[in-house]
């Protein structure tokens, strides 16, 4: 890939730990690269100049086509080694860097780190009850159950809400029934994380959108626009934006010089696991390397890291169809896949499993 040559910024950085233990975390300050935020270029490093070996990236190049990508990213330190874009849009123009595509629930990730802000701006706290935001009557439950939820508890998929009715995706209030009381079970339900926004927009006083933009989207240079599918609310841009997204959570909120959310206290909580139900979730982040794991639709909780042969610091925002962002912050590495159906899941673990399986490879 030609290397593209132009003012750099760099900042000093000591990456997150995914645990709570920063024990393992490396004791040397490493230097980032952060893509200025008025252009579309972007510093390269080649695979051979990290000494990575470059035999294993045709194998992995095949499995990415082969499993219906359309756009993959591999940054190191902030740099892009690897950028490849696969198929066609559909007016069968092929997919490039310029061609957008929906985050699906990776774009949770967006949501929670918005509440953060929120909270940081003084409009809220997300010990508050969700009813302080959206009125009485949000939900089917009584006044008193309702109460009880949280905001932290949208964040942590612990509302107690009923996953189990026939669109988990709805957020009207005849779709919210009461199964559990809040904090008592883990259940990745879509309906009460879609409220979040609402949330965010009734404390801010603006729209969703607009809040977005003025706070995150616009200072670290992102494209791409919040649109409705179906119930959801879902983003959706270029590969590129997803890795700057991966870039700032990756610095701690911070996009070179410029701090973007600056509470470290709630990344950190973010990021880690966030309940006792599901380890390996923390505020609408899957965290891996922890002792146990749940997924989507299953009340069972498997033994291990959610993707064994993934870094055991990395943590991931997952969407449907295979959308990942994975932050190493051991390694400085973020990975971008966006694209069609892998495997036919929500939260597709095993197929991020298996992408790293044809990594490990090329960056040991």
């Amino acid at each position: 890939m030609r290397k593209i040559l132009l003012p750099l910024l760099f900042i000093s950085v000591l990456p997150f730990s995914s645990c709570k233990d920063d024990a393992d975390a490396p004791t040397q300050q490493t230097t980032l690269y952060f893509p200025p935020t008025n252009s579309s270029a972007w510093e390269t490093v080649t695979a051979q100049e990290l000494g990575w070996n470059t035999a294993a990236v045709p194998q992995l190049l095949d499995y990415l086509e082969d499993n219906n990508t359309r756009a993959f990213i591999l940054l190191k330190d902030g740099k892009i080694v690897m950028e490849h874009y696969f198929g066609a849009v559909a007016s069968g123009a092929p997919f490039t860097a310029s061609s957008n595509w929906y985050w699906a629930s990776a774009g949770k990730t967006l949501t929670a780190f918005m509440v953060g802000k929120a909270q940081e701006d003084g409009l809220l706290t997300i010990a508050d009850k969700t009813s302080k935001y959206l009125g009485n009557g949000w939900s089917s439950l009584t006044p008193a159950q309702e109460d009880k939820i949280t905001i932290r508890h949208h964040l942590t998929m612990t509302t107690g809400l009923n996953d189990g009715v026939p669109d988990n995706h709805c957020s009207d209030a005849s779709c919210l029934t009461y199964l559990a009381p809040p904090g008592t079970r883990w259940a990745y339900h879509n309906g009460p994380y879609n409220l979040l926004t609402d949330v965010v927009a009734a404390a801010s006083g603006k729209t969703f959108n607009s809040y977005f933009d003025s706070q995150l989207k616009n200072k670290i240079g992102m494209d791409g626009n919040w649109t409705t599918i179906g119930n959801d609310y879902v983003y959706i841009s270029t590969a590129r934006s997803m890795a700057r997204f991966g870039l700032l959570v990756l610095n701690k909120g911070k996009w070179g010089t410029t701090t973007v959310l600056n509470d470290q206290a709630y990344i950190t909580d973010m990021l880690t696991p966030s309940q006792n139900l599901n380890q390996s979730y923390g505020y609408l982040w899957w965290l891996n390397g922890q002792p146990s794991y749940m997924v989507p639709t299953l009340q069972r909780t498997f033994a291990g890291s959610a993707s064994p042969d993934a870094p055991s610091d990395m943590v991931a925002a997952i969407g449907k169809n295979g959308q990942l962002i994975n932050i190493v912050p051991s390694q400085n590495l973020i990975l971008i896949r966006m694209g069609e159906n892998p495997d036919n899941s929500d939260v597709s673990l095993e197929f991020q499993n298996e992408l790293w399986k044809k990594i490990n490879p090329i960056i040991q």
